[in-house]
């Protein structure tokens, strides 16, 4: 029997029904920002938003719990109702996990908004664009893969017209369900790599905006499969080509008028931002380690933050920590017009989640102390030597994925973000994916060393 609904969600059912929704999904993520769910009949709408959907943690990577513990509930967010464009007979719902009919402390969604609470005490909204970066590739009749076009073979791909138009059919399919879903893309290009592209929309909440990554990964994958081809959201499937950023553009707004507080046009030290927005940065650089631990999630990652990896001559990705004006060799961006931040360091791997809740405490916690940055670098910091660096007082962010868990397992942050389950729990399955990695036996130590010795 369904259960009664509320008026609210009475009206939302009514909704999806005009729409010829049949099908409801109860989503969540797992450890990786990986949609997770149950699909329910829209008849048992009611049922499904009161909890009904129950899932066993232990059969998922990063929900800690164990075969015999209690399942975790799936508890959707009615405002996030999106119909699935490329199959507007499902309705997918961005969901939070709950436990004994309880908040789950290890749900990535509520570690989120249990940071977002904090900010909105501070008198603040925590508004977030995060740049899409993605590969999109066909298979070979040989197993190998590469891009769509055949002529996407430039050197320098950036920006290409002409691997642009044919990826055409794709993308403009998928930017019309984008702006169909309200989210005002207003930029798309071919990036720095070959079947690599890039779009870009309006920012929003962060919850918000989190929600949309997750689903705009989904997307894509489900898009390029109906197109015959694949999506790659792995930050650097090519040694010599640059890899897929997820940049996070942060700015706060007053949470009563909707103002942007990181913006001072009269700013003295020239990116027109504001000293509230200089503490936040403070913040930021203070625990940049930890956070890239989590905004740069994977052993790969750590192959796209090096100081230059491509055949166009540049890496595109920060590996110092600091900030500058409107100048991309640094962690940390103020662009041209000012009034927001822009942290380079985040791939497209990451977890929106709890990438932004780790982002945001640093932030606000460089605010509640009243850090300040310094000076903005205007220079190409790609020019200093480390020797240059190291007197300058510039750190590097963490070379591999084994010293990112170290840095984020050290610091006290990261257990205030995510609590001590959750932060153990990250902390351990990181390192083993680490342990997996390093004992593995590579094509390039087979190629170097069997023969040699």
């Amino acid at each position: 029997m369904s259960a009664a609904l509320t008026p609210e969600i009475e009206s939302l059912k009514s909704s999806l029904e005009a729409q010829g929704v049949k099908y409801a999904l109860a989503s969540y993520v797992d450890i990786h920002g990986i949609s997770k769910a149950k699909m329910v009949p829209l008849a048992h709408l009611g049922q499904m938003m009161q909890g009904s959907e129950l899932f066993t943690g232990a059969a998922l990577d990063g929900v800690p719990q164990d075969i015999s513990d209690e399942e975790v509930a799936a508890m959707p967010d009615p405002k996030s109702a999106t119909v699935l464009p490329w199959n507007p007979e499902i309705a997918w719902f961005a969901s939070d996990l709950y436990l004994e009919s309880r908040p789950f402390e290890a749900c990535c969604r509520t570690i989120l908004k249990n940071m977002l609470a904090q900010a909105a005490e501070m008198g603040f909204t925590f508004n977030l664009g995060i740049e899409t970066e993605f590969f999109i590739f066909k298979e070979n009749s040989d197993g190998s893969f590469g891009p769509v076009s055949d002529r996407d073979i430039l050197a320098k791909p950036c920006y290409d017209l002409g691997g642009l138009l044919d990826n055409y059919p794709f993308l403009t399919e998928l930017v019309g369900m984008m702006n169909g879903l309200g989210w005002d893309v207003y930029s798309f290009d071919h990036e720095d790599a070959n079947g690599q592209f890039e779009t870009d929309f309006a920012y929003a909440d962060a919850l918000t905006m989190s929600d949309r990554l997750t689903f705009f990964r989904l997307m894509v994958k489900e898009l390029a499969r109906k197109h015959g081809y694949f999506a790659s959201f792995m930050p650097k499937p090519f040694s010599n080509r640059t890899g897929s950023g997820a940049h996070y553009n942060m700015s706060l707004a007053d949470r009563s008028t909707g103002k942007n507080l990181f913006e001072d046009p009269a700013d003295l030290r020239g990116c027109k931002l504001s000293k509230l927005g200089y503490q936040f940065i403070a913040g930021i650089l203070r625990h940049a380690k930890a956070i890239c631990a989590v905004t740069c999630p994977t052993v790969n990652s750590y192959k796209r933050l090096i100081r230059k990896g491509s055949d166009s001559g540049f890496t595109w990705a920060p590996v110092y920590i600091c900030y500058g004006n409107n100048n991309r060799t640094n962690m940390l961006r103020i662009p041209l017009a000012g009034g927001r931040v822009e942290c380079r360091a985040a791939d497209i791997a990451t977890n929106p989640y709890l990438g932004a809740a780790m982002i945001l405490a640093a932030g606000l916690e460089g605010i509640r102390d009243g850090l300040d940055p310094g000076k903005p670098h205007t220079e190409n910091m790609y020019t200093y030597s480390l020797a240059e660096l190291e007197t300058m007082g510039i750190d590097l962010l963490p070379r591999t994925l084994q010293d990112a868990i170290a840095a984020f397992d050290a610091d006290p942050l990261s257990t205030t973000v995510m609590g001590p389950l959750m932060q153990k729990t990250y902390t351990d399955f990181k390192r083993q994916e680490w342990e997996e990695y390093h004992t593995h036996i590579s094509d390039w130590e087979i190629k170097r060393y069997l023969k040699f010795f």
